[in-house]
């Protein structure tokens, strides 16, 4: 978990240094016992068993006797009690958090209240987390805002929690997988759509024993919210590729839904035997190369058909594999759906590209040679009516890179802010077009999220552009989650106020409704 950037480490043990980390005989009466409190940029999630949300670095100078601490005094906001089942406080010594060594819990009742913890502490520097659980019946609507205001010892003397930073109200959210559920080891590769019911239909990687990627035993998965992500259904099983599991898997799931026909389409990449990646070959067969499979529900994600391949209709024989990108596709003005693809050419070389059907999936172009080379994973919008922009990972790294068609990739642009406007750690990236209320106006904007930095996976951020991609404004950006994850997200719009986001952690899935107003200032 990367809670902290090392100026901000710097900033912290400024506040607390008074003789802690050099312990020597002095003649100096004992520096002052110091707490300090930081609010990590995180959801409260249901289902999960421990959100945590503040940490607190107690610091007990050299030449202080060891010390008991009694109780922690604290307050939430009103709005939160009713969801909030505990709050546990856990010692964790040093980064990261973990539920080791539990020393204290309360089910608050009133706004403001004492957390009996039992901590001895020598002189040095000891951090506690107090992570929220909700309740199953919370929503993910409402905010929580927990502040620790002063520690005790044992003798009654109470010291100041120093507040070290601002960002102290949390975003409610919900766990929809986490490793372990159904004895599965890992959920990995989040794609989210919604339907004309305002149905939430998800899919992802079911990892059965490992969180590797193909080959392997992968099936993907599918669950539903009928309530904008306040609660899901148990999850389905969508694709399946049989006998034998371990070497048989599919995976990278995409999906799309067509408002015409209100079809909902997820595509994939199945691996029979070692035809993922790297053991793909030249040729169309499954026995040779991995297989671009689809599968579609026409009854709003309760039902699914089998899983078929396009490959032969979309691969250049050349190529060694080629497949889509995970996350989502689109339905254009005109009807034609598009999903991102990519392709590794008779020289290993990879590129991110497209496909297309203009009969609602009843066929399907593919063979397109992409924008640029080095690019793998991608996204499409269509921004303006008729022009695509391919958003790309880049594997040459610290940035997107994107292009555009007006002819349906027959040939492409390179887009002003490619490789130069949004830092990306060589990961998937998602970006979706939606029509949104701007200052209590409807208005068309690009939204993208991905993990905000140029290496390293996390900071999971949301960013809208107001000019269809042409500049990507700080202002209008949102920190949802500062911990190290695995790195992918899916976006969709939920209704004219919010963007919904799921995203990977470290082997889950999770699921945050946000205000659009929170990301554009």
């Amino acid at each position: 978990m990367k809670l902290l950037s090392s100026l901000y480490c710097g900033f912290i043990f400024m506040i607390l240094m008074n003789g802690c980390s050099v312990i020597k005989k002095s003649n100096k009466a004992p520096g002052e016992i110091k707490a300090v409190a930081y609010s990590a940029a995180i959801p409260v999630l249901k289902a999960m068993p421990a959100n945590p949300v503040l940490r607190i670095a107690v610091s007990v100078p050299a030449g202080n006797t060891d010390q008991q601490f009694t109780k922690l005094q604290c307050n939430l906001n009103a709005s939160s009690l009713k969801n909030i089942d505990k709050i546990d406080v856990y010692l964790t010594g040093a980064e990261p958090f973990h539920t080791n060594t539990l020393i204290g819990s309360l089910n608050p009742l009133f706004t403001s209240f004492d957390i009996p913890i039992q901590l001895q502490q020598k002189p040095g520097i000891q951090f506690l987390w107090l992570s929220v659980v909700l309740k199953n019946t919370s929503g993910i609507n409402d905010l929580i805002e927990l502040h620790c205001k002063q520690i005790f010892s044992i003798h009654g003397k109470s010291y100041e929690v120093i507040e070290s930073n601002s960002g102290f109200v949390k975003h409610s959210g919900f766990a929809v997988r986490k490793a372990g559920d159904d004895n599965i080891h890992s959920y990995r590769i989040p794609g989210i759509a919604i339907t004309n019911k305002g149905t939430l239909i998800s899919v992802y990687d079911i990892r059965y024993t490992t969180s590797r990627d193909l080959p392997g035993n992968i099936d993907v998965g599918m669950s539903r919210s009928m309530d904008a992500g306040q609660s899901w259904q148990p999850m389905k099983v969508i694709m399946d590729m049989g006998l034998p599991q371990e070497n048989n898997g599919v995976g990278d799931p995409s999906v799309l839904f067509d408002p015409i026909t209100n079809k909902i389409w997820v595509a994939a990449l199945w691996s029979k035997g070692n035809r993922s990646i790297t053991g793909s070959l030249p040729g169309l067969s499954p026995d040779s190369t991995g297989q671009f499979v689809l599968v579609s529900s026409s009854d709003d994600g309760l039902t699914w058909s089998e899983p078929y391949t396009i490959t032969p209709q979309i691969k250049n024989p050349a190529w060694r594999i080629f497949f889509n990108g995970p996350g989502s596709g689109i339905a254009m003005q005109d009807g034609k759906l598009v999903f991102a693809a990519q392709y590794w050419d008779e020289n290993k070389m990879p590129f991110s590209t497209i496909i297309y059907s203009e009969d609602h999936g009843k066929s399907w172009t593919g063979k397109i040679n992409g924008p640029k080379s080095n690019t793998t994973e991608s996204q499409v919008v269509e921004t303006f009516p008729g022009t695509l922009m391919l958003n790309m990972r880049d594997n040459r790294g610290a940035f997107r890179s994107v292009a555009t068609t007006n002819d349906m990739g027959k040939s492409w642009t390179e887009h002003a802010t490619s490789y130069n406007a949004l830092h990306d750690p060589v990961c998937m990236g998602s970006i979706i077009k939606a029509s949104v209320k701007v200052n209590g106006q409807l208005k068309e904007v690009l939204f993208f999220s991905n993990p905000n930095t140029p290496s390293g996976r996390y900071n999971i951020t949301i960013k809208a552009s107001l000019d269809m991609g042409e500049t990507w404004l700080p202002a209008n950006q949102l920190l949802i989650d500062e911990r190290m994850c695995f790195g992918y997200s899916s976006l969709t719009k939920i209704d004219d106020d919010h963007i919904g986001i799921l995203y990977e952690g470290s082997r889950d899935l999770y699921f945050v409704k946000i205000p659009v107003s929170e990301i554009i200032q």
